[in-house]
């Protein structure tokens, strides 16, 4: 299985020969692979990437001790459970799809507020005429004359939207690797900016990230040279003080 983090940024429309295909745009990766959990361990296969970045203030005590593992301020951290050769610190990035890929795609639907049962739930309503006032749009009568309360789970107005939604068997129409970004066939859920998690049959390619391995090289390098001046000064001040004991 193959997956990735991405963030939605809008819908538009490519042309395919003659005919024209609404598509979503999505910034795809690239993605951290942050941690990786297996049964002995953890009790189960999974692999932690993330996307994005955020003010290191903005991050709490203990996301900055288990995000010090690769060096980076992410925001957003998803599981998927699957189990891959890599390592801490690789990256995924969009080009690990092409184009035809079958995927489905996961994310928070928009939030429409406090809505009707019209609305939330397709009510039809109630007859506009014969003496009914005021009731077009009523849910109608919710009691019952048995249990003489209203039954959990009885249809009425309420939050609408904000739930966890997932599509299945989206297309991916085209890649964009210099920008990162993936064209999916038809709508997605969600607001612009949101979350996005896509999944699809396939290996996963799996990049190794030199930055990383490079900043944590300079962060040695910069730890070696402090132990090094200090020993330097501390080697100074001892020999003044002998020359002060001489005089």
């Amino acid at each position: 299985m193959k997956f990735i983090l991405g963030k939605k940024i809008e819908m538009t429309q490519v042309w395919q020969g003659d005919k024209v295909v609404a598509v979503t745009k999505v910034q795809a990766g690239p993605c951290l692979i942050v941690q990786i959990k297996d049964k002995a361990r953890d009790g189960y296969e999974a692999v932690q990437i993330g996307f994005g970045k955020k003010k290191e203030k903005n991050i709490k005590k203990p996301q900055r001790g288990h995000l010090n593992k690769v060096k980076s301020n992410i925001a957003h951290l998803r599981e998927f459970r699957d189990s891959v050769n890599a390592e801490i610190g690789d990256l995924i990035t969009v080009d690990t799809f092409g184009e035809g890929d079958v995927v489905k795609v996961t994310a928070c639907s928009k939030g429409k507020g406090f809505q009707g049962v019209v609305k939330r739930h397709g009510f039809h309503g109630q007859n506009k005429t014969h003496g009914n006032k005021d009731q077009e749009r009523m849910p109608g009568s919710i009691g019952s004359q048995q249990q003489q309360r209203v039954l959990k789970g009885t249809r009425m107005g309420g939050r609408m939207g904000g739930d966890r939604v997932t599509t299945s068997n989206l297309e991916v129409i085209g890649i964009d690797p210099a920008s990162n970004i993936i064209l999916i066939k038809g709508a997605v859920p969600g607001a612009r900016n949101g979350l996005v998690m896509i999944q699809g049959k396939g290996e996963l390619k799996i990049f190794k990230n030199e930055e990383v391995k490079i900043k944590n090289e300079e962060k040695v390098e910069e730890a070696i040279d402090e132990v090094k001046v200090e020993e330097t000064a501390g080697e100074v001040k001892e020999a003044a003080e002998g020359e002060v004991v001489n005089k």
